[in-house]
Order: C-alpha cells, then sequence, then structure tokens
C-alpha cells in the first residue's frame, strides 16, 4: 500500500509500504481521508525526520481482528490520535487524554491504517467524511474541548481573541463564534485571516512578518489587539504555539482574565507574579479532545454548524508534498488527502466532496 513519509527539510515522498494487519481488539480501516495538522509542521521542517504524523483520519473498516464486539466490515468511521488501555477509570468516562497507558495513534497518511476498536467513532450515513474527519480529530475536537475547559468563562458578547489562524486556530474562530464570542484572529497571512472573517471572527488582526512576533514585539501586539477589540479581550486562546504569541496573550487579556495554551510547544519563561498573580490572570491548558465529547459535537453539526467549512483543499495522497507545501505556507485551512483519487466526488457514504483542485497547484 502507499503512505506518505517525512524525509526532513521540507520534503515529503509516497512510499511503498507493507500492508498492517489488525491485532486482538484491533481493526483495519481503509482510509477515506486524512487530515494534515499543524504540530507536523515541526517535523516537516526538521533537518530530518524520518515518520508519518499523520493522526486525523477516517474510512471503512475492511477487517477486524479477535476480540472485537462493536465494530464489523462495512462500518464507517472516524478515528481517534489518542486512544485509551480500555480498562482504567479514566477511560470508563471515555476521558482517554486522562488514561496514563493513553497511546498517540500516528501513520495515518496511508491508504490503510490499523486502530483499537475501542478508539473508533462510528460516524453514521448523513455525515460526509470531510465533515467526520473533523468531528473525531482535531479540527472540531479540539477546540470543542477548549470550549468545554472554558466553561462559563465565555457566553454571549464574550471578547475572545485566538492567537494563531491555523487550523486549529480556526476551529475556535468558528466554534466561540457560534457560541455567541465576539472573535478577534491574530495572524500573519492574510489568507487565513480572510478564512476566519469568513467563519464568524469580528476582528482579524494582522502580524507583521518579523516584527510583531519577535519576543520583544509582544507588547506592540497586545497593543494591537487590544486596540482593535476596544479594549483588553475577556479570554485569549494561544493556538500559535509559540513563545511570543503566548506572552502577548497574558499581556493583552484584561485584568481578572483567562488566557489557554492549545499550541504545543516548550518551556517558556512564566513569572507567576508578574503575568498570573498580580492581575488575577489563570493561564490553562487545553488538550486534544475526550473521547466522550464526540456525540455531543455531532448534535452541533446535525444542528447546523459548518464544520467542513474549515475545509480548503483536497488533494489526493500521490499530491501529499504539494498539500504539506502550501500547509507550511499559510495558503490553505485545513487540508485533506485523499488516498484513492477516483473517490474525490461524493458526500455521505463516499469521500470528500470536490474542493478547489484546479486551484490546488497554485496553492
Amino acid at each position: 500500500m502507499h503512505a506518505v513519509w517525512q524525509v526532513g527539510a521540507e520534503r515529503v515522498e509516497v512510499r511503498e509500504v507493507a500492508m498492517p494487519s489488525p491485532g486482538p481488539g484491533e481493526v483495519l480501516v481503509r482510509l477515506a481521508v486524512s487530515a494534515l495538522c499543524g504540530s507536523e509542521l515541526e517535523g516537516y521542517r526538521r533537518e530530518r525526520q524520518g515518520a508519518n504524523g499523520g493522526h486525523e483520519a477516517a474510512g471503512v473498516v475492511v477487517a477486524v481482528g479477535a476480540g472485537c464486539s462493536h465494530l464489523r466490515p462495512g462500518d464507517r468511521v472516524g478515528i481517534s490520535a489518542v486512544q485509551g488501555c480500555g480498562a482504567c477509570a479514566h477511560c470508563a468516562q471515555g476521558h482517554y487524554t486522562y488514561c496514563e497507558r493513553h497511546r498517540v495513534l500516528t501513520g495515518l497518511h496511508a491508504e490503510y491504517a490499523v486502530s483499537r476498536e475501542l478508539g473508533c467513532h462510528a460516524l453514521p450515513a448523513d455525515v460526509p467524511w470531510e465533515a467526520g474527519v473533523l468531528l473525531t480529530g482535531d479540527g472540531l475536537g479540539v477546540p470543542y474541548h477548549v470550549s468545554r475547559r472554558l466553561g462559563e468563562r465565555t457566553r454571549p458578547g464574550t471578547v475572545v481573541a485566538v492567537f494563531g489562524a491555523g487550523p486549529v486556530g480556526l476551529g475556535n474562530v468558528l466554534v466561540q463564534a457560534r457560541l455567541g464570542a465576539r472573535v478577534a484572529a491574530v495572524d500573519i497571512s492574510p489568507y487565513r485571516l480572510s478564512l476566519a472573517r469568513a467563519l464568524g471572527a469580528t476582528w482579524a488582526v494582522p502580524v507583521q512578518a518579523g516584527g510583531g512576533l519577535e519576543a520583544e514585539g509582544a507588547a506592540a501586539l497586545a497593543a494591537a489587539v487590544r486596540a482593535a477589540c476596544g479594549g483588553a479581550p475577556d479570554v485569549c486562546l494561544e493556538c500559535a504555539g509559540r513563545q511570543p504569541t503566548l506572552f502577548a496573550a497574558l499581556e493583552a487579556v484584561r485584568t481578572g482574565g483567562t488566557v489557554v495554551c492549545v499550541g504545543e510547544q516548550g518551556a517558556a519563561p512564566i513569572s507567576p507574579s508578574a503575568h498570573l498573580i498580580r492581575r488575577d490572570i489563570t493561564l490553562m491548558g487545553s488538550w486534544f479532545t475526550h473521547f466522550s465529547e464526540y456525540p455531543a459535537m455531532l448534535d452541533l453539526y446535525r444542528s447546523g454548524w459548518p464544520v467542513a467549512d474549515l475545509v480548503t483543499h483536497r488533494y489526493a495522497l500521490d499530491d501529499a508534498p504539494e498539500a504539506f507545501a502550501a500547509f507550511a505556507a499559510g495558503r490553505t485551512g485545513k487540508t485533506l488527502l485523499c488516498p484513492w483519487p477516483a473517490e474525490l466526488s461524493g458526500m455521505a457514504g463516499g469521500a470528500p466532496s470536490p474542493g478547489p483542485r484546479a486551484a490546488n497547484g497554485a496553492g
């Protein structure tokens, strides 16, 4: 079968690899679609890599291993990247991210993949692949979980600044706007800021290349956000995974407000006194989504939430190098790989609906 391989130094190849087979408690899925995630870009840009970082996918079960009791060949499923052990108290509640023995499933940019049965969400026939992969993965799952973490901190009229309008940031724009918040999207890409506007952002705050994203520019960026919003935001979501935007979020948020770390990043020199204590700032983290949150997200999709609007580009698996290049350059929103080009048409029960393929070559 064919699968994507990140070589390093922004090089991607599509290689012939061995077909996997399901073990006990596992299923083999013929993948209809996988989605690129911003977390893959670190490895993409690394001088040497050697991995298939895909962790958002949906498809059809074609074989089941011993002990599987819920799924059978022909079932449509979305695959959760974080999969629990299935035996602890956290797993019993569908909180796989809290399971001490959880694993993160990768390798999903491929024609086939093996997943634990307990890590698969059933996709009803009325949910197209392009929506299903977002409902069961990072696309909607991450921002929906952020909204649950925030709880009553956001309500209609709350001002929320989203720092970083990549796919996860755009998802947070959509979710917060649908919940009634007034949203400011902050990003370096004019294209992604226009997407944020289309998804419900009230304000679009451009960041100058080589300026506002530098550490010494955090104060200027915070001031720009406050000026755009007509005051300090109630909540700031750091979705870029960069120190300067984290510090800008901490400075921009109102006294008594909340900052949520969503984008993965390394150590940052936070001053508890200066950044948090003296302004009563709440700083929290939010990682992935609980497996048990899927039914609520499915209900929101069926109620009319335009989840699939996050998707802007769809590529055949063989065009993965082109897809990663456009994605890394900030010229796309959520980007999908479709392993079976003949199935690029169709909605529920098929592959994703036709996208801007004519435009893909130009990004």
